[in-house]
């Protein structure tokens, strides 16, 4: 006898729709876990390691680094330039008028590659010293970073996948700098969900506009991190607000300012 075939029905296809979707969920968590893990790890290891890294700086000199050990004047790397260093000597009343920010410090000149403004939307003079040696030079540990001699970097996958790269370097802002005055340490290559959650974990609440975890070049007082997916991969300053999900995620840089 002839058998006849017989389709799902409505129950079997729901039920297999919810155990798809379970499964979906779960991935999802488990992801989510994973990315929230990674960033903690990231916090842990790599930004608190290189804020330790400076205050023990301070501890054993009495300077911050890149500061003159004779006649400080307690501006990160202000040693690296003598007529800049004159100036902050001669500065009355803290009225720093005319005054020309120490160059910032990286770890090499070729590394200070994004270029930033200072908050007169003009830049000091380019990256100078080598963040490394100040700290090798005192026996001072810094993170493991990407590799010995690139320990200013980490490398890490954002929310779609694709690589980012962190970079640490410190300098000294101008008073009345809204994202940050006096010494700082910049972290640059940030997606908007780290920096919320390095700034949850700095400051005890998320505001890109407040606190001592700020996003540099943010003078619209919105509280929230920025956030802009980019569609042209090859120009990291291209935005497109018709970028996809799927497309690399704008980063940002934070200035979270320093005990010292």
């Amino acid at each position: 006898m002839r058998k006849h075939s017989r389709g799902y029905t409505l129950v079997e296809l729901a039920m297999t729709l919810v155990v798809i979707a379970l499964i979906a969920g779960a991935a999802s968590v488990a992801l989510g876990t994973h990315r929230s893990g990674e960033y903690q790890k990231i916090r842990q290891k790599f930004i608190d390691g290189w804020a330790r890294a400076y205050n023990t700086y301070y501890e054993r000199t009495g300077v911050v680094v890149g500061d003159s050990l004779d006649a400080p004047t307690f501006a990160v790397n202000a040693d690296a330039d003598t007529v800049i260093a004159d100036a902050f000597r001669a500065v009355a009343d803290n009225d720093y008028t005319g005054v020309t920010p120490p160059p910032r410090l990286c770890q090499g000149t070729k590394n200070d590659i994004y270029n930033e403004p200072y908050a007169d939307g003009g830049r000091a003079a380019d990256a100078s010293g080598n963040l490394r040696s100040f700290f090798r030079e005192l026996g001072i540990r810094m993170p493991t970073g990407r590799a010995e001699g690139r320990e200013d970097r980490y490398a890490y996958l954002d929310s779609n996948g694709n690589p980012q790269e962190l970079q640490v370097c410190f300098q000294w802002n101008l008073p009345g700098t809204t994202w940050g005055a006096g010494n700082v340490m910049t972290i640059r290559g940030l997606t908007p969900d780290l920096a919320r959650l390095l700034d949850q974990s700095i400051d005890g609440s998320v505001n890109a506009v407040a606190g001592d975890f700020r996003e540099q070049g943010k003078t619209d007082g919105v509280a929230e991190w920025s956030f802009t997916n980019l569609s042209d991969e090859s120009d990291p300053l291209a935005t497109d607000e018709s970028a996809q999900d799927e497309g690399r995620i704008k980063v940002l840089t934070a200035h979270w300012k320093m005990n010292q």
